[in-house]
Protein backbone atom coordinates (compact mmCIF):
# COMPACT_ATOMS: atom_id res chain seq x y z
CA UNK A 1 0.00 0.00 0.00
CA UNK A 2 1.25 3.50 -0.82
CA UNK A 3 2.45 5.57 2.17
CA UNK A 4 0.08 8.44 2.96
CA UNK A 5 2.96 10.94 2.97
CA UNK A 6 3.93 10.02 -0.59
CA UNK A 7 0.46 9.97 -2.13
CA UNK A 8 0.20 12.31 -5.11
CA UNK A 9 -2.32 15.13 -5.39
CA UNK A 10 -4.89 14.87 -8.17
CA UNK A 11 -4.41 17.24 -11.12
CA UNK A 12 -7.05 17.21 -13.85
CA UNK A 13 -6.13 17.96 -17.45
CA UNK A 14 -8.68 19.57 -19.76
CA UNK A 15 -12.46 19.40 -19.46
CA UNK A 16 -15.20 17.00 -20.51
CA UNK A 17 -18.94 17.79 -20.27
CA UNK A 18 -20.09 14.26 -21.15
CA UNK A 19 -21.80 12.72 -18.08
CA UNK A 20 -21.12 9.21 -16.84
CA UNK A 21 -23.39 7.44 -14.34
CA UNK A 22 -25.13 10.77 -13.74
CA UNK A 23 -21.96 12.77 -12.98
CA UNK A 24 -19.14 14.50 -14.80
CA UNK A 25 -15.82 12.77 -15.33
CA UNK A 26 -14.19 15.40 -13.11
CA UNK A 27 -16.59 14.59 -10.26
CA UNK A 28 -15.99 10.88 -10.74
CA UNK A 29 -12.24 11.40 -10.45
CA UNK A 30 -12.62 13.61 -7.38
CA UNK A 31 -14.68 10.85 -5.75
CA UNK A 32 -11.98 8.32 -6.63
CA UNK A 33 -9.34 10.64 -5.17
CA UNK A 34 -11.30 11.01 -1.92
CA UNK A 35 -11.78 7.25 -1.72
CA UNK A 36 -7.99 6.79 -2.00
CA UNK A 37 -7.39 9.72 0.41
CA UNK A 38 -5.27 11.67 -2.01
CA UNK A 39 -4.10 15.04 -0.64
CA UNK A 40 -5.41 18.28 -2.10
CA UNK A 41 -1.89 19.70 -2.46
CA UNK A 42 1.31 18.06 -3.66
CA UNK A 43 3.46 16.18 -1.15
CA UNK A 44 6.99 17.33 -0.22
CA UNK A 45 8.23 15.18 -3.11
CA UNK A 46 6.09 17.20 -5.51
CA UNK A 47 4.09 14.11 -6.39
CA UNK A 48 1.04 14.68 -8.56
CA UNK A 49 -1.32 12.35 -10.40
CA UNK A 50 -2.21 13.99 -13.71
CA UNK A 51 -5.37 12.65 -15.33
CA UNK A 52 -6.67 13.46 -18.79
CA UNK A 53 -10.42 14.17 -18.60
CA UNK A 54 -10.83 12.99 -22.19
CA UNK A 55 -10.44 9.45 -20.82
CA UNK A 56 -12.28 7.16 -18.43
CA UNK A 57 -10.59 4.15 -16.89
CA UNK A 58 -11.30 1.38 -14.42
CA UNK A 59 -10.54 2.49 -10.81
CA UNK A 60 -8.02 -0.35 -10.66
CA UNK A 61 -5.77 1.72 -12.92
CA UNK A 62 -5.75 4.61 -10.46
CA UNK A 63 -4.88 2.33 -7.52
CA UNK A 64 -2.20 0.65 -9.63
CA UNK A 65 -0.64 3.94 -10.71
CA UNK A 66 -0.52 5.20 -7.13
CA UNK A 67 2.05 2.50 -6.41
CA UNK A 68 4.20 3.50 -9.41
CA UNK A 69 5.74 6.99 -9.10
CA UNK A 70 7.47 8.08 -12.28
CA UNK A 71 5.03 6.13 -14.46
CA UNK A 72 2.88 7.27 -17.37
CA UNK A 73 -0.14 5.44 -18.73
CA UNK A 74 -0.61 6.00 -22.46
CA UNK A 75 -3.21 5.04 -25.03
CA UNK A 76 -0.96 4.92 -28.05
CA UNK A 77 0.32 8.50 -28.41
CA UNK A 78 -2.24 10.00 -25.95
CA UNK A 79 -1.52 10.47 -22.27
CA UNK A 80 -4.19 9.02 -19.98
CA UNK A 81 -2.61 9.35 -16.56
CA UNK A 82 0.82 10.19 -15.14
CA UNK A 83 2.19 9.78 -11.60
CA UNK A 84 5.03 12.31 -11.58
CA UNK A 85 7.33 13.59 -8.84
CA UNK A 86 9.88 16.35 -8.36
CA UNK A 87 7.67 18.99 -9.93
CA UNK A 88 7.63 17.22 -13.31
CA UNK A 89 4.55 17.81 -15.50
CA UNK A 90 3.19 15.95 -18.53
CA UNK A 91 4.83 18.58 -20.74
CA UNK A 92 8.22 17.42 -19.40
CA UNK A 93 7.67 13.73 -20.16
CA UNK A 94 8.84 13.84 -23.76
CA UNK A 95 12.08 15.55 -22.78
CA UNK A 96 12.70 13.12 -19.89
CA UNK A 97 11.56 9.90 -21.53
CA UNK A 98 14.34 7.91 -19.89
CA UNK A 99 13.31 9.11 -16.44
CA UNK A 100 9.79 7.70 -16.60
CA UNK A 101 8.24 4.28 -17.14
CA UNK A 102 5.64 4.13 -19.88
CA UNK A 103 2.72 1.68 -19.83
CA UNK A 104 0.83 1.52 -23.11
CA UNK A 105 -2.76 0.34 -22.72
CA UNK A 106 -2.65 -1.05 -26.24
CA UNK A 107 -0.05 -3.59 -25.10
CA UNK A 108 -2.83 -5.23 -23.01
CA UNK A 109 -1.06 -5.10 -19.61
CA UNK A 110 -2.56 -7.48 -17.01
CA UNK A 111 -3.35 -6.44 -13.45
CA UNK A 112 -4.52 -8.73 -10.64
CA UNK A 113 -7.49 -7.19 -8.83
CA UNK A 114 -7.46 -8.68 -5.32
CA UNK A 115 -10.71 -7.02 -4.28
CA UNK A 116 -12.71 -8.44 -7.20
CA UNK A 117 -10.67 -11.64 -7.53
CA UNK A 118 -9.74 -11.43 -11.20
CA UNK A 119 -6.79 -11.00 -13.56
CA UNK A 120 -7.38 -8.75 -16.55
CA UNK A 121 -6.43 -5.64 -18.47
CA UNK A 122 -8.78 -3.02 -16.93
CA UNK A 123 -10.48 -0.81 -19.49
CA UNK A 124 -9.30 2.60 -20.69
CA UNK A 125 -11.48 4.49 -23.18
CA UNK A 126 -12.00 7.98 -24.55
CA UNK A 127 -15.23 9.53 -23.21
CA UNK A 128 -17.56 11.07 -25.80
CA UNK A 129 -21.36 11.22 -26.09
CA UNK A 130 -21.09 8.32 -28.53
CA UNK A 131 -19.03 6.10 -26.19
CA UNK A 132 -20.77 6.98 -22.90
CA UNK A 133 -23.13 3.99 -22.77
CA UNK A 134 -20.37 1.59 -23.84
CA UNK A 135 -18.14 2.95 -21.07
CA UNK A 136 -20.92 2.58 -18.52
CA UNK A 137 -21.29 -1.02 -19.62
CA UNK A 138 -17.54 -1.64 -19.37
CA UNK A 139 -17.28 0.01 -15.96
CA UNK A 140 -20.27 -2.02 -14.74
CA UNK A 141 -18.80 -5.33 -15.85
CA UNK A 142 -15.42 -4.16 -14.60
CA UNK A 143 -16.99 -4.02 -11.13
CA UNK A 144 -18.02 -7.68 -11.33
CA UNK A 145 -16.14 -10.24 -9.29
CA UNK A 146 -14.17 -12.61 -11.45
CA UNK A 147 -14.80 -15.50 -9.04
CA UNK A 148 -18.42 -15.91 -7.97
CA UNK A 149 -21.41 -18.24 -8.43
CA UNK A 150 -23.02 -19.30 -11.70
CA UNK A 151 -26.20 -17.28 -11.28
CA UNK A 152 -24.44 -14.01 -10.48
CA UNK A 153 -21.91 -14.53 -13.25
CA UNK A 154 -24.20 -15.66 -16.06
CA UNK A 155 -27.94 -15.35 -15.30
CA UNK A 156 -28.71 -11.74 -14.41
CA UNK A 157 -25.80 -9.40 -15.29
CA UNK A 158 -27.79 -7.69 -18.07
CA UNK A 159 -30.85 -7.16 -15.86
CA UNK A 160 -28.67 -5.85 -13.05
CA UNK A 161 -26.93 -3.48 -15.50
CA UNK A 162 -30.29 -2.01 -16.56
CA UNK A 163 -31.34 -1.61 -12.90
CA UNK A 164 -27.99 -0.05 -11.97
CA UNK A 165 -28.35 2.51 -14.77
CA UNK A 166 -31.93 3.25 -13.70
CA UNK A 167 -30.97 3.63 -10.04
CA UNK A 168 -28.12 6.00 -10.95
CA UNK A 169 -30.39 8.05 -13.24
CA UNK A 170 -32.96 8.73 -10.48
CA UNK A 171 -30.36 9.37 -7.79
CA UNK A 172 -30.86 6.21 -5.73
CA UNK A 173 -28.04 5.41 -3.32
CA UNK A 174 -26.62 1.91 -2.82
CA UNK A 175 -28.02 1.92 0.73
CA UNK A 176 -31.54 2.47 -0.63
CA UNK A 177 -31.14 -0.56 -2.90
CA UNK A 178 -29.79 -2.59 0.04
CA UNK A 179 -32.79 -1.61 2.18
CA UNK A 180 -35.31 -2.63 -0.50
CA UNK A 181 -33.45 -5.90 -1.00
CA UNK A 182 -33.43 -6.61 2.74
CA UNK A 183 -37.21 -6.12 2.89
CA UNK A 184 -37.63 -8.57 0.01
CA UNK A 185 -35.32 -11.02 1.77
CA UNK A 186 -37.54 -10.97 4.87
CA UNK A 187 -40.67 -11.26 2.71
CA UNK A 188 -39.23 -14.31 0.92
CA UNK A 189 -38.56 -15.92 4.32
CA UNK A 190 -42.20 -15.34 5.30
CA UNK A 191 -43.47 -16.84 2.04
CA UNK A 192 -41.25 -19.93 2.41
CA UNK A 193 -42.64 -20.53 5.91
CA UNK A 194 -46.15 -20.87 4.46
CA UNK A 195 -45.14 -22.99 1.51
CA UNK A 196 -45.61 -20.22 -1.05
CA UNK A 197 -42.43 -21.34 -2.77
CA UNK A 198 -42.99 -19.83 -6.20
CA UNK A 199 -43.81 -16.33 -4.95
CA UNK A 200 -41.08 -16.75 -2.34
CA UNK A 201 -38.53 -17.60 -5.01
CA UNK A 202 -39.67 -14.61 -7.07
CA UNK A 203 -39.07 -12.32 -4.07
CA UNK A 204 -35.77 -14.10 -3.45
CA UNK A 205 -34.76 -13.68 -7.11
CA UNK A 206 -35.42 -9.93 -7.03
CA UNK A 207 -33.51 -9.67 -3.76
CA UNK A 208 -30.55 -11.56 -5.22
CA UNK A 209 -30.48 -9.26 -8.26
CA UNK A 210 -30.66 -6.22 -5.96
CA UNK A 211 -27.80 -7.75 -3.99
CA UNK A 212 -25.77 -7.41 -7.19
CA UNK A 213 -27.10 -3.95 -8.03
CA UNK A 214 -26.22 -2.23 -4.74
CA UNK A 215 -22.57 -3.24 -4.99
CA UNK A 216 -22.28 -2.33 -8.67
CA UNK A 217 -24.04 1.01 -8.07
CA UNK A 218 -21.60 1.80 -5.26
CA UNK A 219 -18.57 0.95 -7.39
CA UNK A 220 -19.79 2.63 -10.58
CA UNK A 221 -20.82 5.87 -8.86
CA UNK A 222 -17.90 5.75 -6.37
CA UNK A 223 -20.27 5.94 -3.39
CA UNK A 224 -19.12 2.96 -1.34
CA UNK A 225 -19.30 3.47 2.41
CA UNK A 226 -18.15 1.51 5.42
CA UNK A 227 -21.63 1.10 6.89
CA UNK A 228 -23.21 0.37 3.54
CA UNK A 229 -20.70 -2.42 3.08
CA UNK A 230 -21.44 -3.74 6.58
CA UNK A 231 -25.20 -3.69 5.94
CA UNK A 232 -24.90 -5.40 2.56
CA UNK A 233 -22.57 -8.14 3.74
CA UNK A 234 -24.42 -8.49 7.04
CA UNK A 235 -27.68 -9.34 5.30
CA UNK A 236 -25.83 -11.71 2.93
CA UNK A 237 -24.15 -13.50 5.81
CA UNK A 238 -27.11 -13.97 8.13
CA UNK A 239 -30.19 -14.81 6.05
CA UNK A 240 -29.44 -18.13 4.22
CA UNK A 241 -29.95 -20.48 7.22
CA UNK A 242 -33.32 -18.80 7.90
CA UNK A 243 -34.40 -19.42 4.31
CA UNK A 244 -33.55 -23.12 4.53
CA UNK A 245 -35.21 -23.52 7.94
CA UNK A 246 -38.48 -21.87 6.92
CA UNK A 247 -38.44 -23.73 3.60
CA UNK A 248 -38.55 -26.89 5.70
CA UNK A 249 -41.37 -25.47 7.84
CA UNK A 250 -43.42 -24.71 4.72
CA UNK A 251 -43.25 -28.30 3.44
CA UNK A 252 -46.27 -29.18 5.61
CA UNK A 253 -48.59 -27.13 3.40
CA UNK A 254 -47.57 -29.35 0.47
CA UNK A 255 -48.17 -32.52 2.48
CA UNK A 256 -44.44 -33.22 2.27
CA UNK A 257 -43.32 -32.42 5.82
CA UNK A 258 -40.13 -34.18 6.83
CA UNK A 259 -40.11 -36.37 9.92
CA UNK A 260 -38.80 -34.69 13.06
CA UNK A 261 -35.58 -36.71 12.90
CA UNK A 262 -34.98 -36.02 9.21
CA UNK A 263 -35.78 -32.33 9.63
CA UNK A 264 -33.30 -32.08 12.53
CA UNK A 265 -30.55 -33.80 10.54
CA UNK A 266 -31.19 -31.62 7.49
CA UNK A 267 -31.06 -28.45 9.59
CA UNK A 268 -27.83 -29.53 11.29
CA UNK A 269 -26.32 -30.17 7.86
CA UNK A 270 -27.40 -26.92 6.20
CA UNK A 271 -26.82 -24.61 9.19
CA UNK A 272 -23.66 -26.16 10.65
CA UNK A 273 -22.27 -26.78 7.17
CA UNK A 274 -22.89 -23.18 6.14
CA UNK A 275 -21.33 -21.75 9.32
CA UNK A 276 -18.30 -24.04 9.13
CA UNK A 277 -17.70 -23.15 5.48
CA UNK A 278 -17.71 -19.47 6.43
CA UNK A 279 -15.31 -20.21 9.28
CA UNK A 280 -12.95 -22.03 6.90
CA UNK A 281 -13.08 -19.09 4.46
CA UNK A 282 -12.28 -16.71 7.32
CA UNK A 283 -9.37 -18.87 8.51
CA UNK A 284 -7.94 -18.96 5.00
CA UNK A 285 -8.08 -15.17 4.70
CA UNK A 286 -6.55 -14.75 8.17
CA UNK A 287 -3.72 -17.24 7.68
CA UNK A 288 -2.95 -16.77 3.98
CA UNK A 289 -4.10 -13.21 3.26
CA UNK A 290 -6.47 -14.09 0.43
CA UNK A 291 -9.79 -15.74 -0.36
CA UNK A 292 -9.74 -19.54 -0.56
CA UNK A 293 -11.57 -19.32 -3.89
CA UNK A 294 -8.66 -17.66 -5.68
CA UNK A 295 -5.86 -19.99 -4.61
CA UNK A 296 -5.92 -22.50 -7.49
CA UNK A 297 -7.93 -22.71 -10.69
CA UNK A 298 -9.99 -25.55 -9.24
CA UNK A 299 -10.88 -23.41 -6.22
CA UNK A 300 -12.13 -20.62 -8.51
CA UNK A 301 -14.14 -23.08 -10.60
CA UNK A 302 -15.68 -24.74 -7.56
CA UNK A 303 -16.87 -21.33 -6.31
CA UNK A 304 -19.30 -21.33 -9.25
CA UNK A 305 -21.32 -24.14 -7.67
CA UNK A 306 -20.32 -24.32 -4.00
CA UNK A 307 -23.18 -24.56 -1.50
CA UNK A 308 -23.92 -20.89 -1.02
CA UNK A 309 -27.27 -19.16 -1.32
CA UNK A 310 -27.58 -18.85 -5.11
CA UNK A 311 -26.60 -22.42 -6.10
CA UNK A 312 -28.82 -23.73 -3.32
CA UNK A 313 -31.79 -21.72 -4.59
CA UNK A 314 -31.18 -23.22 -8.04
CA UNK A 315 -31.37 -26.71 -6.52
CA UNK A 316 -34.63 -25.83 -4.76
CA UNK A 317 -36.07 -24.29 -7.92
CA UNK A 318 -35.61 -27.41 -10.02
CA UNK A 319 -36.83 -29.67 -7.22
CA UNK A 320 -39.98 -27.56 -6.82
CA UNK A 321 -40.45 -27.59 -10.59
CA UNK A 322 -40.54 -31.39 -10.28
CA UNK A 323 -43.09 -31.09 -7.46
CA UNK A 324 -40.66 -32.19 -4.72
CA UNK A 325 -39.48 -29.22 -2.65
CA UNK A 326 -38.75 -31.70 0.15
CA UNK A 327 -36.21 -33.57 -1.98
CA UNK A 328 -34.73 -30.18 -2.91
CA UNK A 329 -34.08 -29.34 0.74
CA UNK A 330 -32.49 -32.73 1.36
CA UNK A 331 -30.33 -32.21 -1.75
CA UNK A 332 -29.23 -28.82 -0.39
CA UNK A 333 -28.20 -30.55 2.85
CA UNK A 334 -26.11 -33.15 1.01
CA UNK A 335 -24.54 -30.53 -1.26
CA UNK A 336 -23.67 -28.43 1.78
CA UNK A 337 -21.89 -31.40 3.37
CA UNK A 338 -19.98 -32.14 0.15
CA UNK A 339 -18.97 -28.48 -0.21
CA UNK A 340 -17.86 -28.38 3.42
CA UNK A 341 -15.60 -31.39 2.83
CA UNK A 342 -14.10 -29.71 -0.25
CA UNK A 343 -13.44 -26.52 1.72
CA UNK A 344 -11.88 -28.46 4.61
CA UNK A 345 -9.57 -30.29 2.18
CA UNK A 346 -8.59 -26.95 0.60
CA UNK A 347 -7.62 -25.58 4.02
CA UNK A 348 -5.64 -28.70 5.00
CA UNK A 349 -3.81 -28.67 1.67
CA UNK A 350 -2.89 -25.01 2.13
CA UNK A 351 -1.43 -25.67 5.58
CA UNK A 352 0.52 -28.62 4.15
CA UNK A 353 1.90 -26.44 1.36
CA UNK A 354 3.04 -23.85 3.86
CA UNK A 355 4.68 -26.44 6.10
CA UNK A 356 6.56 -27.69 3.04
CA UNK A 357 7.92 -24.18 2.56
CA UNK A 358 5.95 -23.43 -0.60
CA UNK A 359 4.28 -20.01 -0.89
CA UNK A 360 0.51 -19.73 -1.00
CA UNK A 361 -0.32 -17.31 -3.82
CA UNK A 362 -3.29 -16.94 -6.13
CA UNK A 363 -3.04 -18.60 -9.53
CA UNK A 364 -4.09 -15.23 -10.98
CA UNK A 365 -1.19 -13.45 -9.30
CA UNK A 366 1.19 -16.11 -10.59
CA UNK A 367 -0.23 -15.59 -14.07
Amino acid sequence: MTEAATLPALSLIGDNPTPLWGMSNAERLRRLARAERLPETASPTGARLFVNLDYVFDPVWLRHMLTLPGTVLMDGSDLVMAHLTGGMTPDDVAAHRGAVTVIDYRDNPQIYNRQLRKLECPFVQRLTPGTRREIERRSYFGAYKGVTDLLTKYLWPELALWLTRFAASIGMTPNMVTAIGAALCVYATYLFAYGHYWTGMLAAFIFMVFDTVDGKLARCTITSSKWGNVADHGVDLVHPPFWWYFWGVGLGTWGLALSDRTFLLVMIAVVAGYVLQRVIEGMFIKDFGMDVHVWRRFDSQFRLITARRNPNIAILFFATLAGRPDVGLIAVAWWTIISLVVHAVQLVQAYAERRAGRPITSWMEDA
